[in-house]
């Protein structure tokens, strides 16, 4: 029988809260950024969109230690969130989340901005004809008819903060309990001898977490979608 260890089940359990947050946190600003790319045009839109995407090419560990010059404790960031509101960042936790959150936000934000170009105008500019707010138009028009998009993004952004490995330990380190997660346990296991045993059951239950995110997602969107077309 396949019981998980207690190393085992506190690595699951921090990867899927460092997922969780990471995407609660990135999803509002993934939906701005994807809306602001697909239906705006304004000076510095290749810069943003540059900017958006600079995770998918830069190597991990410099997402990590950038992230480590802005909010670590002697940051400009890290030290004003300390002095001001005894927050610390990195090497907790919540740096993990952010780390994660970096580094999977231009996977979230392309699928959502290829749904909202999917999106019909003329929708949009019907509701806006017949008395709608923008904002009326984004929350009634936009927004539901992006739902399968916004899905896809936000499966896709947790599973990569599950297997997010080069920013989170160049920013937050492997510090058991509070940082390792899934990719920094099956590291850890291959560091000591005779852990390879224990690297491929966590690499193991990495398949199945990403595979049961990925599935489920796609029964979810077919629902949506099936849904939308009968209504």
């Amino acid at each position: 029988m396949f019981a998980l260890t207690p190393f085992e089940i506190e690595a699951i359990s921090l990867s899927l809260r460092v997922a969780f947050w990471s995407v609660l946190l990135s999803l509002p600003f993934g939906i701005g950024i994807a809306w602001i790319l697909a239906r705006t045009t304004f000076p510095g839109k290749s810069l943003i969109n540059g900017l958006v995407h600079l995770p998918l090419i830069l190597p991990p560990v410099v997402v990590g230690y950038v992230l480590l010059l802005l909010l670590g404790r002697r940051g400009p960031v890290g030290a004003w969130l300390y002095e001001v509101f005894d927050i610390t960042i990195a090497f907790t936790w919540k740096g993990a989340a952010i780390a994660s959150a970096v580094m999977a936000f231009p996977l979230m934000v392309r699928a959502i901005r290829l749904s909202v170009e999917n999106v019909d105008i003329k929708l949009e500019a019907a509701a806006r004809t017949l008395g709608a707010s923008p904002l009326k138009v984004f929350w009634t028009i936009t927004l539901p008819l992006t739902a399968p998009g916004i899905l896809t993004g936000t499966i896709l952004a947790f599973a990569r903060s599950l297997g997010e490995f080069g920013a989170t330990i160049t920013f937050v380190s492997n510090i058991p309990g509070e940082t390792r997660t899934l990719p920094l346990a099956v590291f850890s296991q291959v560091q000591v001898p005779g852990g390879d045993d224990g690297a491929l059951r966590l690499v193991i239950i990495s398949v199945i977490l990403a595979m049961i995110a990925l599935l489920g997602s796609e029964v979810i969107a077919r629902k949506i979608s099936r849904g939308m077309r009968e209504e």
